[in-house]
C-alpha cells in the first residue's frame, strides 16, 4: 500500500505518541526492551489500547485491554473505521489530498456496526467505540504489531487494514505516528533488505523490475533469474511432492519453528541432499547429509539492521570455536567451488558493495560513520544525510495522491471448535526462551528462570471443569498430532482458549499445528487452532 514494507516510525516514537494501539503483540515477552520503553511511556501519559486475546503483562500498564476472539482482528478494525467514519472523525484534509479508495473503504465498513462487530470478537461495544474515538481524536496516534496480526490464514489483509486505520486518522508520516511490526528476531528486517526474500533483490528492490536487475548483472557478471521464487511454506509443498530434491538452511530450526512437525519432518526426508549451517546441532541438523559450523553473533564483524531501519555495527568479542567460520565466508567458498570465483577480505568489503548497489537506502553508512555516530537509519542516500526517522512525509505533499485505501472482509479462522476439539489453541513466544531454544537452553542451571518447561496454559474455568491443577500432565490433541505437557491455570488466557510456545524440543508444539497459509505472504496459520 505505501510502496515498501519497511517500518514506517522509529523506536523513539513510543515517547512521542499519545494513543498507541498494540495489535497481536505480547512486547514485555517477545520484545522486553519495546515492551519497557511502552510501559515507560504510558507512565508519562501515552494511552495504551491492547489488542489481544489474552491478558499478557502489558495489560497491566493499558488504558483499555480489547481481548477480542482469535482471529477476528479485521472484524474489530472495520468496525473502528465503521465508528470513525459514521461519527465523522476521520481527518478529512488528509484523506482527501493523499488517499484513493475512500468510497470504497467506506461501503466496505457499513455494515460492521458495533453490534455486529461485538458479537463476532466478544468486545463490548463501548469498548470498541472508546479505541476508536481515542485513536481518531489523538494528536499522534501510533501502532505497533506483531505476529499475532501476520500468522494467520488473512495476516495480508489484517495488515491491509491497520494501514487502512492509519491513513483513514491522517497518522502516517509524522513524528509520533505510523505503524511499527516489531521484528521477530533481531536481524529480521536486515534479511529481508539483503535480498532474503524470493521476490526481492538487496535494497529490497523487486526482482522483477529489469533495470534494478540490468544493475545488479552489471555489478555481478551473470544473468538473473527474472522470476519470483518460492517462500518457505512453498517449498515445503514441492518437497512433498517430490519436485525439489536440495536445500540448504541457514540459521533455521523448521523442525521445530514451523507448522504441522510431522508434515515438515516428511518433506524434509523427501530431499537428496539437505545442508544445514549453524553454530549448534539442532534437531533439523540432525538431519543433514552436511553440517557447516558457523560463527555466533559475538564471534562476527559486520552489520544489524533492527525493528526501525536502524543499522549498527556488531564486532567481533570472543574468539570462535574449532574451525567455524563467518557465514560470509562459507558462502564465498561454496560459490568459488561451485565456478563463480566470489573473494572478500572483510565484511566491510561486502558492506560496501551494498552500500553501492543499494545507494538509495545505504549510501550514506560507511563504516567509519556507523562507528562514529553509533547507528543510522535508512534511507540515507549520502553521507551528509542524517538518516530517516519518519517514513512517508510525502503523504502530506499535495503534489499527487499516492496512498490507497485497500478494504477487506473479516474472515473466520479456517478451524472452529467442534464437541472432538473444543479448545482453540494460539501460540507464541516466552520471556526467557529465545525462538526455539536453541541457543538459549545452553544457559547455565543455576540461572533463575520463571519457566524452564513447556505448558498449556489454561483458564481456572475449563482447569475446573477437567478437574486438573498447574502441573497436572495432560495430553494435548489435534487433528494432526499430540504431545504431552504440564497444565498452567492462569486467567491470562480466555476460557475455551489455552496457549502454548514452540521453545521445547521436549514438546513440540508445532506437531499440533495447522498446515493452512495466507495465500499471499505463505505465512502460516500459528494463531487459530482447535484441540
Amino acid at each position: 500500500m505505501f510502496g515498501n514494507g519497511f517500518p514506517t516510525s522509529s523506536i523513539e516514537d513510543f515517547d512521542k505518541a499519545d494513543v498507541l494501539l498494540l495489535m497481536g503483540s505480547n512486547p514485555t515477552e517477545a520484545h522486553p526492551i519495546i515492551g519497557n520503553r511502552m510501559k515507560k511511556a504510558a507512565k508519562k501519559g501515552m494511552d495504551i489500547y491492547v489488542f489481544d486475546p489474552r491478558k499478557t503483562d502489558i495489560t497491566k500498564a493499558a488504558k483499555k485491554h480489547l481481548p477480542l476472539r482469535v482471529g477476528s482482528d479485521i472484524a474489530l478494525m472495520n468496525g473502528m473505521m465503521h465508528i470513525i467514519i459514521r461519527e465523522g472523525w476521520y481527518n478529512k484534509e488528509f484523506v482527501l489530498r493523499s488517499t484513493l479508495n475512500f468510497n470504497e473503504l467506506k461501503k466496505q465498513v457499513e455494515d460492521y456496526t458495533p453490534e455486529k462487530v461485538q458479537d463476532i470478537t466478544g468486545v463490548p461495544c463501548n469498548d470498541i467505540y472508546e479505541a476508536a474515538k481515542a485513536y481518531a481524536h489523538a494528536e499522534k496516534g501510533l501502532i505497533a504489531y506483531t505476529l499475532g496480526i501476520t500468522e494467520h490464514h488473512c495476516g495480508v489483509n489484517n495488515v491491509f487494514d491497520i494501514a487502512n486505520l492509519a491513513l483513514l486518522t491522517g497518522h502516517i508520516g509524522r513524528e509520533g505516528t505510523g505503524i511499527m511490526p516489531l521484528r521477530g528476531q533481531n536481524n529480521v528486517q536486515g534479511a529481508g533488505d539483503m535480498g532474503c526474500l524470493p521476490n526481492m533483490l538487496p535494497g529490497a528492490r523487486p526482482i522483477t523490475d529489469l533495470e534494478t536487475r540490468k544493475k545488479f548483472e552489471a555489478a555481478w557478471g551473470v544473468s538473473l533469474n527474472p522470476y519470483v521464487g518460492k517462500t518457505l511454506t512453498g517449498m515445503l509443498e514441492k518437497m512433498s511432492e517430490g519436485q525439489m530434491k536440495g536445500l540448504y538452511i541457514i540459521g533455521e530450526n523448521p523442525i521445530l519453528a514451523d507448522v504441522h512437525q510431522s508434515h515438515t519432518k516428511a518433506a524434509l526426508e523427501q530431499l537428496d541432499f539437505l545442508v544445514v549451517q549453524d553454530i549448534f546441532l539442532t534437531e533439523t541438523a540432525a538431519m543433514a547429509d552436511v553440517v557447516l559450523p558457523a560463527r555466533g553473533w559475538a564471534e562476527v564483524e559486520g552489520t544489524y539492521t533492527n525493528t526501525d531501519r536502524r543499522i549498527q555495527r556488531v564486532r567481533k568479542a570472543v574468539t570462535h570455536p574449532g574451525e567455524a567460520k563467518d557465514d560470509w565466508q562459507i558462502f564465498t567458498e561454496l560459490a568459488s567451488l561451485m565456478g563463480y570465483p566470489m573473494h572478500y577480505n572483510h565484511s566491510e568489503e561486502i558492506w560496501n558493495e551494498v552500500r553501492e548497489l543499494c545507494s538509495h537506502m545505504y549510501g550514506g553508512m560507511p563504516y567509519e560513520r556507523l562507528d562514529r555516530e553509533y547507528s543510522l537509519q535508512y534511507p540515507c542516500p549520502s553521507e551528509d544525510h542524517p538518516g530517516t526517522k519518519t517514513m512517508h512525509t510525502e503523504f502530506y505533499d499535495e503534489s499527487e495522491k499516492t496512498a490507497p485505501f485497500t478494504p477487506v472482509s473479516y474472515t473466520a479462522p479456517l478451524e472452529q471448535p467442534d464437541d472432538e476439539y473444543p479448545f482453540t489453541l494460539t501460540t507464541g513466544r516466552r520471556y526467557e526462551p529465545y525462538n526455539t531454544n536453541t541457543q538459549t537452553k545452553y544457559y547455565p542451571d543455576n540461572l533463575k528462570r520463571k519457566q524452564t518447561e513447556e505448558t498449556v496454559d489454561m483458564h481456572p474455568f475449563n482447569a475446573g471443569k477437567l478437574k486438573v491443577e498447574s502441573g497436572d500432565w495432560v495430553i494435548v490433541r489435534s487433528r494432526r498430532g499430540q504431545v504431552k505437557v504440564k497444565v498452567k491455570v492462569t486467567e491470562q488466557v480466555q476460557p475455551d482458549l489455552v496457549f502454548m510456545s514452540f521453545h521445547w524440543a521436549e514438546v513440540p508444539t508445532n506437531s499440533l499445528t495447522l498446515d493452512e497459509y495466507d495465500p499471499i505472504s505463505g505465512t502460516a496459520e500459528y494463531k487459530a487452532m482447535c484441540r
